[in-house]
């Protein structure tokens, strides 16, 4: 197999797809290169399909290997382990805008692997590896209506940039991911710090300029290294089948489809409805209950979109644009430091906030420099959410991906450290679930975190739109149901403030919609996103003045830097004694920036005020409070300030003559003395000066009267 090299310049930088090197065993093999970093792209298929396979088992998996950046892993075990969040994460940006683009009967089972072998710590290789999973299947002889084309898109001083490196996106007030054919835009994420819709679309546009020439280049490789396509099967089904179980089942599907049922109720007639239809036809059509229940799910979803598309009615009995009742329900769990029940229709989300301390942030490793992270959410979607069985096994991928969607959201609004300096910790337990779990996340989310009294900027709510198109006919859905999101053509999530976007999540089962319906979906959405708010706000407008008694508190303040190892004291030894003694947590940064945590302020204070006096430069003629640590023939040893010591001599102690300085105190004893002079880094004391000075304005008192 010869080699075969494509280039194409993207954000001012090569992009490169090369085949015929690497892994020439797979279906189709890439590597992809983008300044430095390059990702290894292998796709694989079965050529046999599985005895009753009716779906497609399409596995997209993404490892960073950290030799890439040139370094080890951490730990005990000094190899890669299981994948992280960023690496899930990536895989789901390879995944969703490829899967909707495999034909609609290909069945076989089909593996997907990018792997990160070299990092230059700017080019971030999650869309490179999406780039590279398109360009594996257009070369392959695996069916794949491709290709696709995937950027990043950041926003400095207003200006739009593609690729923008890790660099620029700190300071962009924009980070959208999109993936795109050559005609129409299938998949984005990202988040916003509250742009408005029309810089997201511009956004769009801007990203699908630079996308077409990732899918031209990828068609110039297929013309050269490409392979002829599997054909795929069509299934044939009998038509006295069709007619027979439509004559039997058109109108009671509608019946149901046209009736205004709970989620239960209308999966109940559904099952009534297959069950009446299959015995009815068992001695016709034996061994067909599979095809039947294929064609009883073609008649559902004919019913409700032609419904949606002719009278604008939806299953739930709604108009194309209402939402779903609300309710809310704030500090419902009385030990946690935040909590609210969040229902929008059947989606329930209970949500809870955890504040903590410096040492709670979460610690991120990878092929980026470590970091910590202070706000994290995680979402959890246990089985009953659905009246289902299932087996909990540790987060999914879906979970972290509707996770990762309402934290970016909600990060916009978080306050800097230097105003709240808590790790904050939400969690979104959904309940319920029949459409948009991740928005009444997001929602749910932000009342949680006012109930807490964390001073978020503002508000944010978020909703779920969808959409049902035929050729150009087609409706925008305002808060969709599961069955819509099942049914439609496009999962469409943007939450935000009254202000603007500040998370945007879109997914289509379509070969793609113009910007036309994207423009109309995106307004359509900010007025449902509007309506949530004032709803939300209705229940709390404003972050609540105090946090929760349940919740540590903490006390932040600076030092200088040299004095950072006398407060942690030798191996540790002072700080570990100041944690013992007040009942605090202390975590010191570089720069000399001392954080106390503790379960109250009283205990937070103490600690305080004592490494101030640890870290204080003692006087000369400044009077202190001090303890007598030892007992000499010469005098006493007073300590004035923790770990700074002074003698107090025997003919300091009186201002009449001291035989025995036992005659005056014990070790431990409590004694008000002046620094008077400090030399050679000794400090000599004196209480005879404080004694005559007291005796002096004594007398002057007398005179006076």
């Amino acid at each position: 197999m010869k080699i075969v090299k494509k280039e194409v310049e993207i954000g001012g930088r090569i992009l490169s797809f090369e085949t015929g090197r690497y892994a020439k065993q797979a279906n189709g093999a890439v590597m992809v290169r983008y300044g430095d970093t390059m990702v290894l792209v292998t796709a694989v298929a079965s050529q046999e399909v599985k005895a009753d396979q009716d779906f497609l088992p399409l596995q997209v998996e993404y490892r960073e290997k950290t030799s890439a950046a040139g370094k080890i892993p951490g730990g005990f075990i000094k190899r890669e382990g299981k994948p992280s969040e960023k690496e899930i994460l990536s895989a789901r940006l390879c995944d969703r805008p490829i899967r909707p683009l495999f034909p609609e009967h290909y069945m076989n089972e089909t593996q997907v692997i990018a792997t990160v072998f070299s990092y230059d710590g700017e080019n971030d290789a999650d869309i490179l590896a999406a780039c590279g999973a398109s360009a594996a299947l257009t070369i392959s002889d695996i069916p794949f209506d491709g290709p696709i084309g995937e950027v990043r898109v950041g926003r400095i001083d207003g200006n739009f940039i593609i690729n923008p490196t890790h660099e620029q996106i700190k300071i962009s007030d924009l980070e959208l991911v999109v993936a795109g054919t050559s005609d129409s835009i299938i998949m984005v994420e990202g988040e916003a710090k509250e742009l408005s819709e029309q810089v997201i679309l511009e956004a769009l546009k801007f990203a699908h300029n630079e996308i077409k020439k990732i899918v031209d280049i990828q068609i110039q490789l297929r013309e050269v290294a490409g392979k002829e396509k599997w054909i795929v099967q069509q299934p044939i089904i009998d038509e006295n089948l069709k007619k027979d179980v439509f004559d039997l089942a058109y109108e009671k599907s509608k019946e149901i489809v046209y009736s205004i049922l709970s989620k239960e109720e209308r999966s109940a007639k559904n099952k009534e409805l297959k069950e009446y239809v299959v015995s009815n036809l068992a001695e016709k059509y034996p061994e067909q209950e599979k095809v039947i229940s294929d064609l009883l799910h073609d008649i559902e979803k004919d019913l409700m979109r032609k419904r949606i598309l002719k009278e604008g009615i939806r299953l739930d009995g709604r108009k194309t644009n209402e939402i779903r009742p609300i309710s809310i329900d704030l500090s419902i769990l009385p030990r946690t430091h935040g909590s609210v029940l969040f229902t929008r229709g059947e989606t329930q989300s209970l949500t809870t906030v955890t504040l903590g301390t410096k040492n709670d942030e979460q610690l991120i490793d990878g092929l980026h420099p470590e970091y910590t992270k202070k706000f994290m959410l995680h979402y959890n979607f246990p089985p009953f959410s659905v009246g289902e069985i299932g087996k909990l096994s540790g987060v999914g991928r879906r979970e972290i991906g509707h996770g990762n969607l309402a934290e970016r959201s909600l990060k916009q609004v978080f306050p800097s450290e230097d105003v709240f300096p808590y790790t904050v910790r939400v969690i979104s337990d959904i309940l319920e679930s029949n459409g948009s779990s991740s928005m009444a996340t997001v929602c749910a989310g932000s009342l949680a975190m006012m109930d807490a009294g964390i001073p978020i900027k503002t508000a944010v709510s978020g909703i779920a739109m969808g959409l049902v198109k035929e050729g150009d006919e087609y409706s925008i859905l305002s808060d969709i149901l599961g069955n819509e999101d099942h049914l439609g053509d496009m999962d469409f999530k943007v939450a935000g403030t009254a202000n603007g976007i500040t998370g945007f999540q879109m997914d289509i089962k379509i070969k793609g919609i113009s910007f036309e319906i994207m423009e109309k979906a995106l307004n359509q959405a900010k007025e449902g996103r509007l309506y949530i708010l004032d709803i939300m706000n209705q229940a709390i407008s404003s972050p609540r003045p105090n946090i929760s008694p349940y919740a540590p508190r903490l006390i932040k303040f600076k030092v200088d830097k040299e004095q950072v190892g006398q407060i942690i004291g030798p191996g540790g030894k002072t700080v570990q004694g100041m944690q013992r003694l007040f009942d605090v947590e202390i975590y010191i940064d570089e720069d000399g920036t001392v954080n106390i945590a503790a379960p109250n302020k009283e205990n937070a204070q103490k600690c305080k005020d004592y490494i101030k006096k640890l870290t204080a430069t003692p006087e000369v003629g400044e009077v202190y409070d001090g303890v007598v640590t030892k007992i000499m023939d010469f005098g006493a040893f007073v300590e004035i300030l923790p770990g700074k010591e002074g003698l107090l001599h025997i003919s300091q102690i009186d201002n009449k003559r001291v035989q025995k300085v036992s005659d005056y105190f014990k070790v431990g004893d409590k004694v008000t003395v002046k620094l008077v002079k400090v030399e050679d880094g000794k400090f000599s004391l004196s209480r005879k000066e404080l004694i005559e000075n007291n005796s002096e304005q004594s007398n002057n008192k007398k005179v006076n009267k």
